[in-house]
């Protein structure tokens, strides 16, 4: 069986390049993989991440429109709900797959589960695009491609340490040296029963 890390990390590349295909942050989404599959949810995950890189570059723009960075800033709110959605949905797989594990007496804790791990790696691969492109691009200097290249480097060793470090806690929770405990989130400030600014609004 393929680690996980073996699956998911080709198919982030995947989206990236899907998304690059047009490099707009409109293009429908077009998920090649069965629904509801794993491979499904990582494909998604990565598009939402790229979605969303792509958003944060855009409101940034010192010209932007104060009406258009409004509208986008509530598309990035609910692109930031939907990868949390999204995680706590593999981190619901996760569960499955590991629910009849023997858990030893001795097991540990993670500081964060599976999911997360994985969200992170799906970053890591949108940085890693972003910044080999920044290296090869032609109209900058060669002090900007060199700074640009030790970032990649590191990136890359990153790469490196965060698939081992993924692969050793799968392979502890599958032998019952971990545990997994997973916390929902609970964003105060997207519940209206609990934003004050919210459920305060009808009391103006």
């Amino acid at each position: 069986m393929k680690a996980f890390t073996e699956i998911s990390w080709p198919i982030f590349n995947e989206a990236i390049n899907d998304y690059h295909k047009t490099d707009n942050v409109d293009t429908p989404i077009n998920n090649p993989y069965p629904l509801k599959s794993i491979e499904y949810y990582l494909y998604l995950k990565c598009w939402i991440d790229t979605v969303q890189w792509h958003f944060e570059d855009i409101i940034r723009d010192p010209q932007i429109d104060p009406v258009e960075a409004l509208t986008l800033k509530r598309r990035i709110d609910k692109s930031n709900q939907d990868r949390t959605d999204l995680v706590e949905l593999i981190d619901s797989y996760f569960l499955d797959l590991y629910k009849d594990v023997n858990v030893s007496e001795e097991a540990t804790i993670n500081t964060e589960s599976p999911a997360w791990a994985v969200d992170r790696y799906s970053i890591l691969s949108l940085k890693i695009y972003h910044m080999r492109e920044e290296v090869e691009r032609t109209d900058v200097s060669e002090e900007h491609r060199q700074k640009c290249q030790a970032k990649l480097d590191v990136l890359c060793e990153q790469y490196k340490d965060m698939t081992t470090s993924i692969g050793q806690l799968l392979d502890d929770i599958a032998a019952g040296r971990k545990y997994m405990k997973v916390y929902r989130q609970m964003k105060m400030y997207n519940d209206p029963s609990l934003n004050p600014v919210l459920y305060g609004a009808g009391k103006k």
